[in-house]
């Protein structure tokens, strides 16, 4: 009978600590359920209300509540839904920005001076640069140029350079030249009023 009750008692341990390790995991596997509920409705919601009553749901119910709330919850996250709307105004800036003919609603190009469709007239060149211009422009917001058609291009004129610096042969030629002629040396300045 003493063995038994080793044995019983043996039994009675071992059955306490499977007792015990099991209610820990139980008490890990309901916080983590508590803790993943919380993390995914603020990964779907803003709304910090929203986020704790389902977190509180699930620890109230555990695994129904968890089954509510998978039922409840928003499909997309913050995230997705952020991907998808600008997904959404990239489409509509593409739909947006293509112009089309005044004339034939045909999509035409940005830098087109015909509609290739109805001939409609869309731009025109800038008389200096060439760039395409709205048809109301009157100047080129490139280069500045009035647009009129007697615009004529001014002609460049073409420039020497200026040596950094005059060679002493030159300053020494120049001023016996100029001694030679009875010019004086120094240059000669014109003051506003005088007449010559």
């Amino acid at each position: 009978m003493g063995d038994v009750l080793t044995e019983l008692g043996l039994s009675e341990d071992i059955i306490l600590a499977i007792t015990v390790y099991a209610g820990f995991i139980v008490i890990a596997f309901w916080l983590a359920l508590v803790i993943w509920t919380f993390r995914d409705m603020r990964a779907r919601s803003r709304d910090t209300l929203a986020q704790l009553g389902m977190a509180l749901l699930v620890a109230v119910l555990t695994v129904p509540g968890l089954l509510i709330y998978l039922l409840l919850r928003p499909r997309e996250t913050l995230g997705e839904s952020y991907e998808r709307s600008l997904e959404e105004e990239a489409l509509l800036q593409e739909i947006e920005e293509k112009p089309k003919c005044p004339g034939c609603s045909q999509r035409v190009q940005d830098n087109w001076q015909a509609c290739p469709h109805c001939h409609t007239r869309l731009k025109k060149p800038c008389v200096r640069c060439g760039n395409m211009l709205e048809l109301s422009w009157q100047l080129c917001p490139y280069c500045a140029t009035p647009q009129t058609t007697s615009y004529v291009e001014p002609m460049a004129t073409p420039r020497q350079p200026r040596p950094a610096s005059i060679p002493e042969d030159w300053q020494t030629t120049r001023r016996a030249t100029s001694a030679d002629l009875g010019r004086p040396t120094q240059p000669v300045e014109f003051v506003e009023g005088d007449e010559y």
